[in-house]
This record gives structure tokens, sequence and C-alpha cells, in this order.
């Protein structure tokens, strides 16, 4: 498999010190947040602290919802919303740790057929659905509103 060249048109920076107990700021300053290791992961759980796995969880979110309205409109099925709802797992694989994500998605203004054609073709051209193809378990349920 080989490497897309990318015709970069934005890039995003930030600064992460301390690690999964640390802090993450963006390169503009919007997102300023504390890390913690849940309590499920036998970390403190600290409150008004977040994790990686949420931040990838929101980004997926946008990025992925972008994609399917993008795509419903490329393909002359333009939803009247698009709701995405990841829910973003770690744990332990046989090598180490992983991810595995879990999507739903609810599309409005479209039958259910229309709604999951759109969402497949957002999948297949989301960047973060590309980035993780063939190293993250990833479950999409569609419905419609």
């Amino acid at each position: 498999m080989s490497i897309e060249t990318v015709n970069v048109l934005y890039t995003a920076h930030a600064k992460s010190e301390g690690g999964r107990n640390g802090t993450v700021l963006s390169g503009d300053g919007l997102v300023d947040v504390n890390l913690t290791v849940p309590k499920a992961m036998g970390g403190a759980g600290k409150p008004g602290a977040t994790t990686p796995e949420d931040l990838f969880a929101a980004g997926y979110a946008a990025c992925f919802g972008g994609a399917v309205e993008f795509m419903g409109v490329k393909s002359g099925l333009k939803p009247s919303s698009v709701l995405v709802e990841p829910a973003v797992g770690i744990g332990t694989t046989d090598t180490g740790v992983g991810l595995k994500v879990d999507l739903t998605v609810t599309v409005g203004g479209l039958s259910q057929a229309d709604a999951e054609k759109i969402v497949a073709l957002g999948h297949a051209f989301c960047p973060y659905s590309k980035a993780i193809k063939g190293n993250v378990e990833v479950g999409i349920t569609v419905k419609t509103a």
C-alpha cells in the first residue's frame, strides 16, 4: 500500500507536557486542557481533566460529520442534519494497547438506505477514517431522524 502525497492546506500545532497526566495546548491557544489517566485504567481520574481518547473522539466526530455532509451534497443526497457520536475505547491487545471506535451517525432528512450510502461514502473520504484504517476496529451504526 502506498502513501498518498498530501497538498497541505492547513497545519495544526499543539504541545503536550507530562503525557497522560499532563497538559495539552493547541497552537492557537483555544484548546488548553489538563489530562488524566481515568480510574478505569488505574489512574487518578482527576476532576476537570480529560483524556487523549476524549480529544480523539471530538476530532473524529467533527471530521467524520463534515465528510458525510460533503459526500451527501456531492452525491445529490443533501442531509438536513448529521450527528456523529463516537465511543472511543482504549484497552489491551496481544501486542500492547489499542483503540476501538464505535460511531453512531444520525442522519436527518434522508431514507435509511440513502443515509447508509452517504455515511459509507463519508467513511471512505474522511481523513481520520483513512488514518486508522487497518489499525483500529471501527463499527458504524446509521440511524435516521
